[in-house]
């Protein structure tokens, strides 16, 4: 095994910890001060409205800005949308670093991963810069040198662009790599590239039934990944 491959909110991330309030915010911000308005938005973007918590592979947990922004502003033309993208990745940028809460143990397990040779990076929805500085406010950024966000591939996922992206820059193949995510886009982009495992995670948006049928294993958390990987007899590169 040479690097392990994470996505970032609700894998890194506790996902409602860290969004949920970002995402209220935004919506009546954007609906200048309409609540209705407002949670139409929210809807719409996939909240569901009896346990208000976004849905599994739900356009606010797991889509782009530019995915976010066509299903709020379908009618916007190419410049409008734009402007809109730039509008709301600011807004994300400064809440990522001024909100991110960490998984339980989370440093404690990349220390850990570390430490076992294994090179390590972040595959994401959100914006590269974004997720960088959330990463540096966190500080864990040295685990996780490698960082792709939605605007530094010409496919984001579940296309397989960013495994090989991350693979090109570790001088690795996709089998050597292990994806962890917690919705089944991110399992999605390691089938589509032929990683070599596909873990998904229980700290976000998807329960087990629907992280099940993509992944080889199902995890309570990224804390449970060292133990996996022992149990797999996977080693890295550099302990061979």
């Amino acid at each position: 095994m040479r690097g392990i491959l994470f996505d970032k909110d609700g894998t890194l991330l506790d996902f409602e910890a860290s969004w949920s309030a970002v995402y209220r915010e935004l919506c009546l911000d954007l609906a200048e001060g309409d609540a209705s308005a407002a949670e139409a938005m929210l809807l719409a973007g996939g909240l569901d409205p009896v346990t208000r918590r976004f849905r599994s592979g739900a356009t606010l947990a797991a889509g782009t800005t530019v995915d976010i922004v066509k299903v709020w502003y379908p009618e916007f033309s190419d410049d409008e949308e734009r402007a809109m993208v730039e509008r709301i990745d600011r807004v994300f940028h400064d809440n990522g670093i001024r909100c991110s809460v960490p998984v339980p143990g989370l440093a404690t397990t990349l220390a850990e991963l570390g430490r076992a040779g294994l090179t390590m990076g972040v595959a994401t929805n959100d914006g590269t810069a974004a997720t960088r500085a959330a990463l540096s406010a966190l500080g864990i950024e040295n685990y996780l040198p490698h960082v792709y966000g939605y605007d530094s591939v010409p496919n984001p996922k579940p296309a397989p662009d960013i495994v090989h992206a991350f693979c090109r820059a570790i001088s690795a193949i996709p089998r050597d790599i292990v994806v962890v995510g917690d919705n089944p886009h991110d399992l999605e982009m390691a089938r589509n590239a032929g990683a070599g495992a596909a873990i998904g995670v229980l700290t976000g948006n998807s329960g087990r039934e629907d992280l099940l049928p993509l992944a080889d294993a199902v995890l309570p958390s990224v804390s449970d990944l060292p133990d996996w990987l022992r149990g797999h007899g996977a080693r890295s590169a550099r302990a061979d």
